[in-house]
């Protein structure tokens, strides 16, 4: 039975509450860093943490989870759950070895990877030692987060959603406490106090596992030590794995890329791409994942049960789900993103000129914010068909161009031109995949998607205006510039901007507005 709009919301509710709270942690998290330290220090800890957060994605939340959630599922559905189990200390053990050992090897030659990723820093005395002492002391975070992501894919194959959405959570709060109660004692020991942050980092990640594992033991998990390369279940998710570990990742590519460019740049435009580029997760994270995390086990389920119909039914609603909760937010975005990063991070040491900065580069990643997401439903759906070599090609096409771009945007816009390729790559990613997964499932109806796609955008647009000109309005009546007000303003801005947009949707008989309703209401329960 396919999972229509509704049925795929409520499902998306659970995740999308947990994962409110972690991208609110981490919003918070973001605000310490820009209040508390210089743009050196912020600049070598998002390089230092981007190395193993890049494999990260390839490792724990990329190629492996889409690897092992249909893999798993399979399992459960055509043999007994005994075997379901083995298979997952299978590739618990698997992982654990292979990190363990990448984590060393990273460690050992971090001063090389930092070079790779930053050697423009050492024209700043001390920031490319920093970078790579933070790189490892975080370089640990990956056998950690990976072992997380596949407790969390074993938890969302048996219907389990709020806990495993929860654990990111865990991270931001064993990252924030750690890095508060080392920012006054690093100093007296002449550390640099930015370390506390890369070791709540590492913390953190440990928090993000352990938070899972008793729910995964009542589900009726067994550990097994054992460890097979043979077994035929690991043999399928590495194959699956192989050639697709770059599909999942072409991103992150991206970033690296952006990365490298980017700290040739100006003094924090690191930092500045950073924040934008969190900000733009912020609706990703709350809407985008959640609804492929929701949809990832009934798309695996079908394509097992030769659903077709089915299947498409469940792709197209999860792409009408993303269109509609995730256009609004990029436009809006656009129209506000100077007061938004203003009220979260113009505080400390962070002033109004990082504030004109970073809105720059947000209004260049928010265009391809709907492309991101709904890269995040289509690309599983081709794992778990067993055709990864096509997002192997794909990605290989987009990073191509990504590449292209920013060398062509560097020059005329700087730091903003790569976030602007970024998007331009998202959003041909998304085309791309979109066309070739047709080629195996049959027609989405793309004519369709299309005008529900030109309908939101429309809706989407009025709202922005109208949010922007209620604001620039709204704020010539301000009788002071205090933080208090700023936020109010804003938030009535917002306010004003929902109602417009629920008008037009009412107007242009958009059907997805009541399933995106409901999805956002169950969040502010």
């Amino acid at each position: 039975m396919s999972q229509s709009t509704p049925q795929l919301a409520k499902s998306a509710s659970l995740i999308s509450l947990a994962t409110l709270l972690s991208r609110v942690l981490g919003l918070v998290r973001e605000q310490l860093i820009a209040h508390l330290f210089s743009r050196t220090a912020t600049d070598a800890f998002y390089v230092a943490f981007r190395i193993p957060n890049l494999l990260r994605d390839l490792f724990a939340e990329g190629a492996m989870s889409s690897a092992f959630v249909p893999t798993f599922t399979d399992y459960l559905t055509k043999k007994n759950r005994q075997e379901a189990w083995t298979l997952a200390s299978s590739v618990m053990n698997l992982l654990l070895l292979v990190l363990s050992l990448i984590t060393l090897l990273g460690i050992l030659c971090s001063g090389g990877i930092v070079n790779i990723f930053a050697g423009h820093f050492h024209s700043v005395p001390g920031k490319f030692e920093l970078t790579v002492l933070m790189s490892q002391i975080m370089f640990p975070f990956l056998p950690l987060v990976a072992l997380a992501a596949i407790v969390m894919g074993i938890l969302n194959s048996h219907g389990r959603f709020f806990i495993p959405a929860l654990a990111p959570a865990m991270f931001n709060i064993g990252s924030l406490l750690v890095a508060i109660l080392l920012y006054f004692w690093l100093p007296k020991n002449n550390l640099d106090p930015i370390l506390g942050m890369a070791i709540g980092t590492l913390i953190g990640g440990l928090f993000q596992l352990l938070i899972q594992v008793p729910l995964l033991f009542k589900e009726g998990f067994r550990y097994s030590s054992r460890l097979s390369f043979k077994h035929p279940g690991v043999r399928r998710i590495l194959l699956l794995m192989g050639p697709g570990t770059l599909g999942l990742a072409a991103n992150q590519i991206n970033i690296f890329i952006n990365t490298w460019l980017a700290t040739g740049q100006e003094e924090g435009a690191v930092s500045w791409l950073n924040y934008a580029f969190r900000l733009m997760q912020f609706p990703i994270g709350i809407f985008g994942v959640a609804i492929a995390t929701a949809a990832l086990p009934t798309i695996s389920a079908h394509i097992s049960r030769n659903e077709t119909a089915e299947l498409r039914n469940t792709i197209s609603s999860s792409l009408k789900m993303v269109f509609m909760v995730n256009v609004p937010a990029s436009l809006g975005l656009v129209f506000l993103s100077t007061p938004i990063i203003a009220l979260i991070y113009q505080h400390g040491r962070f002033k109004a000129s990082d504030t004109n900065s970073t809105a720059n580069a947000l209004i260049s990643y928010s265009i391809g914010l709907f492309a991101y997401s709904a890269v995040k439903v289509l690309v599983p759906a081709f794992y778990a068909l067993g055709r990864s070599r096509v997002p192997v090609t794909i990605s290989a096409v987009a990073v191509g161009l990504n590449i292209v771009l920013n060398l062509i945007l560097i020059k005329p816009m700087g730091y903003r031109g790569l976030a602007l390729g970024t998007s331009a790559t998202a959003i041909l990613n998304f085309l791309l995949l979109f066309y070739w997964l047709q080629k195996y499932i049959g027609s989405l109806r793309p004519n369709l998607l299309i005008v529900n796609f030109l309908k939101v955008l429309a809706a989407s647009l009025i709202m922005g205006i109208s949010c922007f000109y209620f604001h620039q309005w709204f704020y010539l009546f301000s009788p002071h510039d205090a933080a208090t007000w700023r936020a109010l303003v804003l938030f009535c801005s917002i306010g004003v901007g929902l109602m417009v947009l629920f008008l037009s949707c009412k107007i242009l008989g958009i059907r997805e507005l009541d399933s995106a309703l409901n999805l956002v209401k169950k969040r502010l329960r």
